[in-house]
């Protein structure tokens, strides 16, 4: 497919393309999934047939149609379909498109610019569509498996409507792939070839919802069998997908939807949850170093002193990867999950540091107190540095009442041990102490 939409201009013979290309549907009666924008009282089966379609960008997983609709809905009201990369194209593409868009509007025809993975444009290319979408030179429509609202451009976002695109489900793949086995033009319907129902479902598993992906999969098991007629097993499936198709972006919504998966998992002491977030998120190619980062900062934030080992178990899990690396040492990473998700929770220490954190920020620097001021010279001494500097060895109890915060703040209190674990003593033993020096 050209510039311009020829989508003929450089392949003549179909039939050499993949599966997935054949088979993309030319209507919206041809089109599974995504009732809600394109069944009966769908959004955008209305706009389209009434042959007026503002701006749009399609959010979703791979998959899930997002350039087929843009396709279909260029061929329903006669527009000129002109698709684009974000990942090749830059402001001069846009400039042709918009002068080819004009001359398009000097004729009576309108323009489908459709942008592929829009989100990878920056704000200067973003903002080179925005006159042109404000004034109807070009009907634009993106594309996108991140969230709109993070990765698109507010004035832009404000000029599209959203349409969100689900991954398909378990029904709707299934209407795919046998209308591709059936299917005589475009599909595999030459050779009489069915399908049980095991290895369907195993292929909805694997796609995760693409039916790209679960079509490339049945073409895979076609070039693999040699017989006119033949029905496609589980074990056909699994000779053809090597792995599983993961939705996951390192840098996309996915990736943060998933950390805080196991976060929230860990602090609400669900062990199981909290294993598989971090199993899939390193399965789907997150660096395990990042996941035990993230489970370190955890201990200190979420356990803190309820249980102190757990900062240690998450540090020895992080040496440990580093010393055996992949495969060995994600078990290591596992573990430290579990435990962690096992510990009695505190955010005392959390809450601490961030109390401590607002007086540092939004005050002066008060001086300490010269009691506890260091003086190892004798000019210091003079002045007063360490005087009545109380040892706290030499006292009963090794305990000592003197001022160690500036006098603007001198009672300020931040730590408030909690009731779990450990930290439950830490309580008692420091509320022992002060009773003890307030009766001195």
């Amino acid at each position: 497919m050209d510039l311009f939409g020829n989508e003929d201009a450089q392949v003549k013979d179909t039939g050499a393309m993949p599966l997935a290309f054949r088979m993309r549907p030319k209507t919206l009666e041809d089109f599974a999934g995504q009732q809600e924008a394109v069944g009966e009282k769908g959004y955008l089966k209305k706009m389209i047939e009434s042959g007026v379609i503002p701006s749009i960008i399609f959010w979703g997983p791979p998959g899930t149609g997002k350039t087929t609709l843009a396709m279909i809905a260029a061929t329903y009201i006669k527009a000129e379909f002109v698709p684009m990369s974000a990942v090749s194209s830059g402001i001069k593409e846009v400039k042709a498109v918009v002068d080819r868009a004009k001359f398009n509007m000097r004729a009576g025809k309108k323009t489908i610019l459709f942008v592929d993975e829009i989100h990878r444009f920056n704000k200067s290319q973003q903002d080179a569509f925005l006159p042109h979408v404000e004034n109807g030179t070009i009907i634009l429509i993106g594309a996108t498996t991140e969230n709109p609202s993070f990765e698109v451009n507010s004035a832009l976002l404000s000029r599209t409507r959203v349409i969100t695109l689900k991954a398909l489900e378990y029904d709707d793949l299934k209407k795919i792939i046998l209308r591709a086995l059936s299917d005589e033009k475009n599909g595999l319907g030459k050779r009489k070839i069915t399908a049980t129902e095991d290895a369907l479902k195993l292929i909805e598993t694997i796609s995760n919802g693409d039916a790209r992906s679960a079509l490339n999969i049945i073409e895979v098991v076609d070039t693999l069998k040699k017989e006119p007629a033949y029905e496609i097993s589980v074990d056909d499936v699994k000779r053809a997908a090597d792995t599983k198709t993961f939705l996951y972006d390192k840098s996309g919504e996915e990736h943060y939807n998933l950390i805080s998966a196991l976060h929230k998992s860990m602090r609400d002491s669900d062990p199981d949850a909290a294993l598989y977030w971090a199993v899939r998120m390193m399965e789907s190619g997150e660096d395990p170093l990042y996941v035990i980062r993230r489970v370190i900062r955890f201990a200190s934030e979420d356990v803190g002193n309820a249980d102190p080992m757990a900062l240690l178990i998450a540090n020895a899990a992080k040496d440990t990867y580093h010393f055996l690396g992949s495969p060995e040492g994600e078990l290591s990473i596992a573990q430290a999950v579990i435990y962690i998700a096992c510990a009695p929770k505190s955010n005392s220490a959390y809450a601490a540091y961030g109390a401590a954190m607002d007086d540092v920020k939004n005050a002066k620097d008060d001086p300490v107190p010269i009691g506890i001021r260091n003086a190892p010279t004798k000019l210091m001494k003079e002045l007063g540095y360490g005087k009545g500097y109380k040892y706290a060895h030499d006292y009963e109890d090794h305990l000592v009442s003197q001022q160690h915060l500036p006098d603007r703040i001198r009672d300020r209190k931040y730590y408030f041990p909690s009731e779990n674990g450990a930290e439950k003593n830490t309580k008692e033993r420091l509320a022992e102490w002060r009773k003890k020096l307030s009766s001195r």
